[in-house]
């Protein structure tokens, strides 16, 4: 065990790390006067005007119609992919339903796949589309979060900035230069990267076995660095051309947390305190370090229906112990863990293991981060969503001691309190509204693996993956139907833009407000006080929202577990 403690301090340590490194770049990007000469290129050959100040309204729209046109873009593609050339395996075209989710998950940075990648997508769909639509739509996630945080440090301002303009400099500065030193050390690791379909190679046995190849370096660096999560191969990150070595295994990791823990040395950076960006820091801490615990503990124990069988789980020097069922042997529980808690706290989806596999409690942690949706977070949104829940904090506050609740010096009123809500609410009656509508459809049953408490957890899962924007799924949970399809679909797009935009609306409010002085009443936001506040809103939030269906699956499941039942 101290073995695997020092692990995750190492890795954590070094995500600290970063955020100096991290954070300051980013904050550059939004805030440097200039543009490069690539920059202003592609502000031509778009027809944009990047001196234009964008109000909110203005933002969002352009925001979500250059998100549509692409999302278009990549479904045309899917559906005309057997008529496409370059394709020496001859891979069909996908169904219109299954189109849909799939540019509806990456462009909604969800990254859910109702398919199996190495056989259902081509090397040109997976560039033109998979890895395109992952590229984008992290940069519109962080171009937001830009725009959001310049709106909350404004004062008497009309507008939150202009969205070309984050959008082009995130893409340029950011993503792609991270993405291209990564890639190059993924494929120094093993990591293929050619345009080469397939090649056959004799086996130990003497047999010949095809092996399915691509553009998966690429992929890979895009797919965690951007937060999106979704797999060259069916497998994800368990498969060795994804995941060749433990070290690209802890880059993985890295990766997921790298722009999301920087987010918040830009927002203290921005509104010029930097106190408040280390107190959103440690309220992810926080409650990345107790979900952590919670996994790596419940995996760590094993299955207690094996004790009575004489099955040892404890872990030594020669056996890893604990519940290894459906990980990776060359990872382990403690790897495994940590990446389950990142994959779901930063909303990328990504798999090194089997979730489905996890130990009912093992398995309630990446559910419960995707219902907070704000354990880090995905690149922008964790942040956006964090101070969300920083403002009904404050809201809360004011109320309970009589004053007009205040956040970075300005008022708190009910226009922006009913932004708040709207996101709030929209994140919730989505998982729970699918989740209820696919519950009483008779077809249901068909597409899942496993019956009781278990079987509701995958379905619950299923719409909570779509609905923060994370794509992870439990295993065995048949997903590649119409109506699971387009339900999941929607689900994406409403958790995606149904809590951006209305955030976005609340920036562009706080921006055209004055400063007040601050006086006896005030509650600072930058303390440790406020840190546990926020944190204990967002557990007692999010457990009135969601316990009673976390009860009917993974906490009635464990209570069966103990008692000699298993699903």
């Amino acid at each position: 065990m101290g073995y695997d403690l020092n692990q995750f301090i190492v890795v954590l340590a070094i995500m600290t790390g970063l955020v100096f490194v991290a954070g300051p770049w980013l904050t550059r990007i939004f805030t440097a006067p200039g543009h490069n000469i690539i920059e202003r290129g592609t502000y031509r050959l778009l027809g944009v005007d990047p001196a234009e100040a964008m109000s909110w309204k203005r933002y969002g729209a352009v925001l979500l119609l250059s998100n549509a046109a692409m999302m278009l873009l990549g479904y045309l593609i899917l559906r005309i992919q057997q008529l496409l050339p370059g394709d020496s395996l001859g891979r069909s075209s996908q169904t219109p339903d299954l189109a849909f989710n799939t540019v509806a998950s990456f462009i909604t940075n969800t990254n859910w796949q109702a398919y199996s990648g190495e056989t259902s997508l081509s090397n040109l769909s997976q560039m033109a589309v998979i890895t395109f639509l992952m590229t984008v739509s992290a940069a519109t996630g962080v171009a937001a979060a830009g725009g959001f945080i310049r709106g909350l440090s404004r004062k008497s301002a009309g507008d939150i900035g202009n969205y070309w303009v984050d959008f082009t400099r995130v893409t340029y500065r950011l993503l792609l230069p991270v993405c291209f030193v990564l890639a190059l050390i993924y494929v120094w690791q093993g990591m293929p990267q050619t345009l080469t379909a397939d090649t056959v190679v004799t086996t130990l046995e003497g047999a010949r076995q095809q092996l399915i190849i691509g553009p998966v370096a690429s992929l890979e660096t895009i797919k965690h660095i951007g937060t999106n999560g979704g797999g060259f191969f069916g497998m994800n990150a368990a498969h060795p051309f994804e995941n060749p070595t433990p070290l690209t295994n802890t880059l993985h990791i890295l990766s997921m947390l790298l722009i999301p823990s920087a987010l918040t040395y830009v927002f203290g950076s921005m509104i010029a305190n930097r106190k408040q960006g280390w107190s959103f820091f440690a309220a992810f801490f926080v409650m990345f370090l107790g979900f952590l615990a919670l996994v790596y503990g419940a995996e760590h124990a094993g299955n207690p229906m094996l004790s009575p069988l004489g099955i040892d789980q404890a872990q030594t020097a020669t056996l890893g112990g604990g519940n290894m069922e459906g990980k990776e042997l060359r990872f382990g529980i403690a790897q495994t863990s940590l990446f389950v808690t990142t994959t779901t706290a930063a909303t990328t989806g990504s798999v090194d293991s089997m979730h489905a596999s996890l130990t009912p409690l093992g398995g309630l942690v990446p559910i419960a981060q995707m219902m907070l949706n704000n354990v880090f977070g995905g690149d922008g949104v964790g942040l956006i969503n964090l101070v969300t829940y920083a403002i009904l904090t404050v809201f809360l506050v004011g109320m309970m001691i009589g004053r007009t609740p205040e956040f970075l010096g300005k008022k708190v009123e009910a226009r922006e309190m009913k932004f708040v809500m709207l996101a709030v609410l929209a994140h919730a009656f989505s998982i729970l509204g699918f989740t209820a509508l696919a519950c009483v459809m008779p077809s249901t049953v068909d597409s899942l693996a496993n019956m009781g408490p278990h079987g509701f957890s995958e379905v619950l899962y299923a719409y909570t993956s779509g609905t923060a924007n994370n794509g992870s799924a439990f295993a065995g949970f048949n997903a590649n139907t119409p109506f699971f399809n387009t339900t999941i679909g929607l689900a994406m797009l409403v958790g995606r833009y149904l809590t951006l935009l209305p955030m976005l609306a609340v920036a562009g409010v706080m921006a055209a407000k004055k400063t007040v002085p601050a006086g006896p009443g005030t509650l600072s936001t930058a303390t440790p006080l406020f840190t546990g506040l926020l944190v204990f809103v967002v557990l007692v939030v999010g457990g009135l929202t969601f316990l009673p269906a976390l009860a009917l699956g993974p906490i009635v499941e464990h209570l069966l577990m103990l008692s000699g039942t298993t699903f």
